[in-house]
């Protein structure tokens, strides 16, 4: 059955949602923490990307029940002669609707919203440690033509 979704920013009604998604899978079960009442940090850092007009946390809806969230920060660059670039980060979807589509149209919104901000670029980073993600970006489009590398602090 084909879903209705629509998107929205999310508010702060949904965070407890998104951390619930986000927490709900063998990576983000290590690092985040779903616990009642949900830690001020994810308060915290929710306030400071709905205020920063170059953030965008992304809300998949169908219906009253959000299926799906991503981040999408979009940065001015001096390369690409001073082109914009937008960064996806967070890219989840509900248990309940794994399979169904619903990442593909996250990421589809999100190449829509990016082309509508002016970017020329899109870039996310999967861990290597999710070679079925890896794969779902790559059949959407995005190739893996540079290394990331990250720095934990």
């Amino acid at each position: 059955m084909e879903r209705e979704l629509y998107f929205r920013e999310a508010t702060e009604k949904d965070v407890d949602h998104i951390v619930e998604m986000l927490a709900d899978d063998v990576l983000g079960s290590q690092r985040e923490r779903y616990e009642q009442p949900i830690p001020k940090s994810y308060l915290q850092a929710f306030k400071a990307i709905e205020t920063d007009p170059n953030n965008e946390l992304v809300v998949a809806s169908d219906g009253d029940e959000v299926v799906g969230v991503q981040q999408i920060t979009f940065t001015p660059y001096l390369t690409h002669q001073g082109g914009w670039r937008a960064s996806i980060e967070g890219v989840r979807t509900s248990a309940s609707v794994r399979g169904e589509g619903v990442g593909t149209k996250l990421i589809q919104w999100a190449i829509h919203r990016a082309k509508e901000r002016g970017c020329h670029l899109i870039q996310l980073t999967t861990d290597k440690q999710r070679p079925d993600a890896l794969r779902f970006y790559e059949k959407l489009g995005f190739k893996a033509t540079h290394e990331g590398l990250k720095l934990k602090l």
